[in-house]
């Protein structure tokens, strides 16, 4: 079993940029693959990018594919996402989460992760 707590949420102007951090519970952070997701209240979770066990594969959503970049140091338990060139619409509470199954596909739906962060919130202003 693995807790989530993600951190670096907060108030930003449109075009500019957040790191995000998801800090691991536990010894075998290394052999979750990561994600993290979104959601804006009155709508379904959102994928927006998935990591490798590794770190050496990874997978976006297009609308951040080129603005968005997911990473993680398994020395230190984290996971990150650094976003630049936000914009009004990434406004939403931002959910990192982890997946235990050993098979290496990187998922995109919620139902295949099984653990979950709390949450943080990301507001950007026009």
């Amino acid at each position: 079993q693995v807790q989530l707590v993600e951190s670096g949420g907060g108030l930003v102007q449109a075009g500019g940029s957040l790191r995000l951090s998801c800090a691991a519970s536990g010894r075998t952070f290394s052999t979750y693959k990561m994600a993290w997701f979104r959601q804006v209240p009155g709508k379904e979770q959102e994928f927006v990018a998935a990591i490798s066990r590794s770190g050496s594969r990874t997978k976006s959503e297009d609308s951040v594919k080129d603005r968005f970049t997911i990473s993680r140091d398994n020395a230190r338990n984290t996971v990150y996402l650094q976003m630049n060139s936000l914009k009004p619409e990434d406004t939403a509470v931002y959910y990192c989460a982890a997946d235990a199954n050993p098979l290496l596909v990187l998922h995109t739906k919620r139902s295949e992760y099984e653990y979950w962060g709390q949450g943080t919130q990301v507001t950007v202003s026009s």
